[in-house]
């Protein structure tokens, strides 16, 4: 290789290209359009932030959706799309009700396991009829979405798992707290950091968004492809089943109606917080911050007067502009290439 064909190192600092990269981030600005809103909204009422619960629900509601939005986040950057989510949830939340009625006696970490491990072995059939059956994950995940859900149908009918099924111990993860901060919130978080850090650092992590960015080219340079898709259908079915225990937890009561429509919200924040649609590019991190603020608008919009009509148009119109910004972004890219290349 000539000489003349080498990159120069950047002359910027470490520190400096780190500060820039988050200064310039789009989960930046989603993060700062939720700190207007919840200043919007604390400024209103003020017990939107001060009250006696506010901080503790500010925290602990969001828990569940950020733990679908980071499975479904991991899917999309290959992507794909997993719609069957709030059906995996429906079916490990019922299944952590049925395992406490049925076997008094378990304890609460096999429960939260088997829950894992049913959402995963769900994930994995979407992984594999997708990886292996060539077929569009939409339209697999959206068929599972409805055979997930007939199966919880008929398996729960119109029985109901109230929380005096359960152990008391169980249902006070859903409001104990750690140095004021949600016992729920922390297994989100610690979930987030982990996968967060494996996307960013493992081989398998910058595999997935190579896989993303270029199907094709990722099969011709030899990546596993089948075996990195498939994996990320695992992990967002596993999390999926996690958040069916943590549901079970949160709320204490379990029907057939559990997670319903749940999905849309997993893409939607996954969308909002800058993950490209097409794959390739976005964190969890945004993700998460996507998942906060779906939340969150729905508390504070009604408390600053806006309709149920415009609740539901706002966030339509933020998912609208994500894409429309993802779009616009990823044509600002390209024609740089295309200037670096002929320059």
């Amino acid at each position: 290789m000539s000489e003349s064909t080498l990159v120069a190192p950047s002359r910027v600092s470490p520190a400096r290209r780190a500060l820039t990269t988050v200064l310039t981030s789009r989960e930046l600005a989603i993060a700062l359009v939720l700190v207007v809103l919840i200043a919007a909204a604390t400024a209103k009422t003020d017990s939107f932030l001060f009250s006696q619960n506010s901080w503790r629900d500010l925290l602990l509601t969001p828990a569940i959706l950020v733990l679908l939005a980071v499975g479904e986040a991991v899917v999309i950057i290959t992507r794909n799309v997993d719609l069957s989510v709030g059906s995996v949830l429906a079916l490990t939340a019922y299944l952590t009700g049925r395992l406490f009625v049925d076997h008094p006696q378990i304890g609460i970490v096999p429960v939260f396991l088997a829950g894992l491990a049913m959402g995963a072995v769900l994930g994995l059939v979407n992984g594999l009829l997708v990886s292996f059956g060539k077929v569009p994950a939409l339209v697999i995940t959206l068929g599972t979405l409805y055979i997930y859900r007939g199966i919880v149908l008929t398996w729960a009918g119109s029985n109901r798992i109230n929380a005096s099924d359960m152990p008391d111990d169980f249902l006070a993860l859903g409001t104990k707290t750690v140095l004021s901060v949600p016992v729920l919130t922390i297994i989100a978080v610690v979930v987030l950091a982990a996968v967060g850090y494996y996307l960013h650092t493992a081989r398998g992590g910058r595999e997935m968004y190579a896989i993303g960015s270029d199907p094709d080219a990722a099969v011709l340079y030899g990546l596993s492809v089948r075996k990195r898709v498939t994996a990320a259908f695992v992990l967002s079915g596993a999390l999926a089943g996690l958040a069916g225990v943590v549901y079970a937890a949160r709320y204490g009561t379990i029907s057939s109606g559990a997670g319903l429509g749940l999905e849309l919200q997993a893409v939607g924040a996954v969308v909002i917080g800058g993950v490209a649609i097409f794959g390739g590019s976005g964190t969890v991190w945004g993700a998460a911050i996507g998942a906060v603020l779906l939340v969150t608008i729905n508390r504070a919009l009604p408390i600053l007067g806006i309709p149920d009509f415009w609740q539901q148009a706002v966030v339509g119109a933020l998912i609208i502009g994500a894409i429309v910004l993802d779009r616009a972004l990823a044509h600002r890219r390209s024609r740089r290439l295309v200037e670096a290349r002929d320059a």
